[in-house]
């Protein structure tokens, strides 16, 4: 999305900021997702996984020799999902808590296919009532000059009137204050206006201060939705920083039995409950697989000349699709025996470019 000049914005507002952070919360549903962006659905409550231990060691990075301690991959229940934002970067993760169940594995391998599909349509159609209850909202990539400390943020009008309550038009100056929610429940303040030549929708006062307290620059992306509550919220997606942003939220990180595959390790060995800190823009491939899904990649395998579809995220923070064909497969850590994680070799194919690339992210299971 193009954006507007906005260094010749009359900078006649005093600046603002957010007002006192309220005690910390659950995490609004609708925004996480929509700070996540184009990420695979995260596992529900209760359901029936594998988890895939060569795919959370490529995503933690640590060293290969952890990864004999623990089975190739481990039947488990889910036993929560808890969504959270990093306080220092608003990188939104999810900490999902497994126990080991191989009895529940024995028995659904007893009762066949039925209940493996059935499982698989039910998640498919949360992920649909879910796109059926998409919020009013707009996500634009930052310019220069909306980071500007002269400036203000340039609203497309489409956006303005679908996300924010109506002005009255008919005044000379029409302008509002808006009060938006981020993901910490913290309310920000800005000053809502509508002029200019041509006129155009801008947030001046406040805007500022919200650009420097979450250190945005630009490339960075910033999002606005209306919930079905009425509730007006506001997330960002970074972009060229994500590559230097820790995989395990900082606070966890410096416990290493929070983040070590080794402490999974010891859980799964006595089928103790263990915890997986999982950033979903940070994370190429799904590690944590709906048994079903698993069991289908049986029968169903992919090979050579297999079309396929993906999306994935541009550094700008936005969302694009692409396609391509497989052109072979390998083993991750050939050190593994009986593993199910493989990487596919694909050659991709995006507008007017054709190329080669290592890309396990297609999908895991082969």
């Amino acid at each position: 999305m193009i954006g507007i000049d906005l260094n010749t914005v009359e900078g006649d507002e005093e600046e603002g900021g957010p007002s006192a952070e309220p005690p910390r919360g659950t995490v609004c549903l609708e925004l996480w997702h929509a700070c996540a962006g184009p990420v695979g659905p995260l596992p529900r409550k209760g359901s029936a996984v594998v988890y895939l231990p060569e795919g959370h060691l490529e995503y933690i990075g640590e060293a290969a020799g952890a990864v004999a301690a623990v089975p190739p991959h481990v039947f488990c229940r889910v036993v929560d999902v808890n969504l959270q934002a990093d306080p220092a970067t608003d990188e939104v993760y999810a900490q999902v808590s497994l126990v080991v169940d191989n009895e529940e594995a024995k028995r659904r391998m007893r009762q066949g296919e039925s209940e493996e599909a059935c499982e698989g349509d039910g998640e498919d159609t949360d992920a649909a009532k879910r796109r059926a209850r998409m919020p009013h909202m707009f996500c634009k990539t930052l310019t220069a000059s909306d980071t500007s400390t002269h400036g203000g943020f340039s609203v497309p009008r489409r956006a303005a009137e679908d996300c924010f309550p109506p002005l009255d038009y008919n005044l000379q100056r029409p302008s509002q204050e808006l009060v938006a929610k981020d993901l910490h429940g913290t309310e920000w303040r800005f000053r809502h206006i509508y002029r200019g030549q041509p006129r155009r929708h801008l947030l001046t006062t406040g805007w500022s201060a919200f650009v420097n307290k979450k250190k945005l620059v630009s490339g960075d992306a910033v999002l606005f939705l209306r919930g079905e509550d009425g509730v007006l919220r506001l997330g960002v997606r970074r972009a060229a920083q994500l590559k230097n942003v820790s995989p395990v939220p900082a606070l966890f990180n410096q416990d290493s039995s929070l983040s070590s595959l080794g402490n999974v390790a010891q859980a799964v060995a006595v089928k103790s409950i263990f915890h997986i800190y999982y950033n979903p823009r940070l994370c190429e491939s799904e590690f944590i697989v709906p048994y079903w899904k698993f069991m289908r990649s049986f029968s169903q395998p992919f090979s050579v000349g297999m079309r396929f579809k993906m999306k994935y995220e541009n550094e700008d923070a936005s969302e694009r699709r692409s396609t391509g064909t497989i052109t072979g497969s390998r083993e991750s850590d050939p050190k593994s025996h009986g593993s199910k994680w493989k990487c596919l070799v694909v050659h991709e194919q995006r507008p007017a470019v054709g190329m080669v690339v290592d890309l396990s992210a297609v999908d895991t299971m082969i």
